[in-house]
């Protein structure tokens, strides 16, 4: 490791508990603070979600969170209603930015949150957690209210996997952990670089591109280092995080994508072939299915003039 990033580890990792949420109300100091998740088919975790930031950190004469916001991105289940009903403002992504058509992908909804939100500071937190806990939401945007100099905070955490302790993330370890490593070794020393709850200054994401998939992660990431520098960069150690895990074949697409992020921060560049064929045993053996590679980006959301505007007004 690089002594740079040895250094790093020491100045800009913390334990969640180091700011304790009513020390951070304190802070704040007439800062917003806003919680985006972003939402598909998510009925049976985003209620609970909601309602724990809800009860411990909107609640009382000092809230820590001023505006929650759960972006449906078309779900067929109840997500919106049971959102909705645990106390979250819910914003259909197609209603956001309707001149220009979305596209599926969770990088696509986090940055139409944008246009929906008003925080300076912008916490996301994926909607399929078990368990949770609002040191998800403190721990990140606590060092972002008390440093000034601290831009973009990801959560760190143990991935269970079933009963296996430490074995979730497989597509971190075999994908993204290497491709930084290998490319962007200043960025080595994050624990989880592709988990989606990250609090970030709202100057900041809106200078950044967003992949519009499963990239988004990797890239805000590698494009938060170039724009504002490694020191303005931290990790919060918020315990066990605890969600869904999807299949193989979906681990599969996911790193596909997260792999064309990268290579388009390598060289900008276009692949051959930005598609993946998987197979998938059927009545007369395997069968090939092909998908499409995220390749689009949405621009830095302060080239959007709605975006403009609306900041204006």
């Amino acid at each position: 490791m690089l002594r740079e990033v040895e250094r790093w580890l020491a100045r800009r990792s913390w334990p969640a508990a180091e700011r304790p949420v009513d020390r951070l109300a304190t802070a704040k100091q007439g800062a917003r603070v806003s919680v985006v998740l972003p939402a598909l088919n998510e009925e049976a975790t985003v209620g609970p979600i909601v309602s724990v930031i809800r009860r411990e950190l909107m609640a009382g004469p000092a809230p820590l969170v001023d505006e929650l916001v759960v972006i449906d991105s078309g779900s067929t289940d109840r997500t919106g209603e049971f959102a909705a009903a645990a106390g979250a403002r819910v914003v259909h992504r197609d209603d956001i930015l309707p001149r220009l058509p979305a596209v599926p992908g969770k990088g696509e909804v986090l940055w139409r949150s944008l246009l929906v939100t008003s925080g300076d500071i912008v916490c996301f937190v994926d909607a399929d957690l078990r368990d949770f806990s609002a040191r998800f939401v403190s721990g990140t945007v606590g060092p972002l209210l008390t440093d000034p100099d601290v831009q973009f905070v990801k959560a760190m955490y143990d991935r269970p996997l079933g009963d296996e302790p430490g074995q979730g993330g497989r597509v971190t370890e075999l994908v993204a952990r290497p491709l930084l490593n290998l490319h962007w070794p200043l960025l080595a020393g994050f624990v989880q670089p592709l988990g989606g709850e990250y609090a970030v200054r709202r100057s900041l994401l809106e200078r950044l591109p967003f992949p519009v998939g499963y990239g988004v992660e990797l890239g805000l990431l590698v494009d938060a280092l170039h724009t504002v520098g490694l020191d303005a960069l931290g990790q919060v150690d918020v315990g066990v995080r605890r969600h869904r895990h999807q299949d193989g074949q979906a681990l599969g697409r996911m790193a596909a994508a997260i792999y064309r992020t990268a290579q388009l921060r390598l060289s900008r560049g276009h692949l051959v072939r930005p598609e993946l064929t998987q197979f998938e045993r059927g009545e007369g053996g395997f069968e090939a299915r092909t998908y499409a590679v995220d390749t689009e980006e949405r621009p830095p959301m302060r080239e959007i003039a709605e975006y403009a505007a609306r900041r204006a007004a």
